[in-house]
């Protein structure tokens, strides 16, 4: 199960400035592609979605060997109604808590040397103040279940994920394929897990040769292929941004964005 990997989680955006501006510009993370598309993915990669929508990626570093961000913009839709099922990403980065008290962008701390941020739209993040480690800044990304061990079943023995560390009290359990990669960590909450319209997915890359959240596995040879950085992304992004006149044109005509 070595050659697996954790690859990205989506991430529905409505303000697709303020976004672009938060994983740049606080977090620190470069775009490495940008694609716009006319019509919704038939794969529902953007949602219940029919029209133009746009798919940005970004991280610390390539794919091939870190966790990165989807984000996912629909035209016409300003915001998104969130869910409990994603709880939070965590990462490791001295320069995106200095970044954030520099633009003052909120911080709390939640415990010594962590603090809790929200990017846009309401997905909250957690900021260890330490060095970038040698490998992912990402350490684990969060996701509730309704039942823990049910959970465990599946991701362990059905997907072949090793638990780093369990916790029957505090319901929680931190699961990866390898030891540098990003991890997944499960918590269980009480009553069932709420995706509302904000829903993301986790992907996952495995070689070629019952939880509830939507999984992605793609091949790992084609996925390395399809995922190599864009030197353009950055631009493109805001090339695309600032082409984008949908709050101009729903500010002209009284209306407000739709909400997903």
């Amino acid at each position: 199960m070595a050659a697996r990997r954790a690859l990205h989680f989506v991430f529905k955006v409505g303000n697709r400035f303020q976004t672009a501006r938060f994983y740049r510009d606080v977090l620190g993370m470069k775009v490495l592609r940008h694609e716009e598309f006319e019509e919704g993915c038939k794969a529902a990669c953007n949602g219940p979605y029919d029209g133009k929508w746009s798919k940005t990626m970004v991280g610390f570093g390539p794919e091939d060997d870190h966790f990165v961000a989807e984000l996912t913009y629909n035209y016409g839709v300003g915001d998104y109604k969130l869910g409990n099922d994603f709880m939070g990403i965590t990462l490791a980065s001295s320069q995106a808590v200095s970044n954030a008290r520099k633009l003052e962008w909120p911080l709390t701390e939640v415990a010594e040397g962590v603090f809790e941020t929200e990017a846009p739209g309401g997905y909250k993040f957690y900021l260890q103040n330490r060095s970038l480690p040698q490998s992912d800044p990402v350490l684990k990304v969060t996701l509730a279940v309704s039942d823990l061990q049910k959970s465990l079943n599946y991701w362990c023995n059905l997907l072949g994920m090793k638990i780093y560390e369990k916790d029957e009290e505090k319901q929680r359990a931190l699961l990866g394929y390898a030891d540098n990669q990003c991890k997944l960590e499960l918590q269980g909450v009480k009553g069932g897990v709420d995706h509302a319209a904000a829903f993301g997915r986790i992907a996952f890359s495995c070689p070629q040769k019952e939880d509830g959240h939507e999984i992605c596995f793609v091949g790992d040879e084609a996925f390395r292929e399809l995922s190599k950085m864009d030197p353009e992304g950055s631009k493109l992004l805001d090339d695309a941004m600032a082409a984008d006149k949908s709050d101009e044109w729903f500010a002209k005509h009284n209306k407000p964005k739709a909400s997903g």
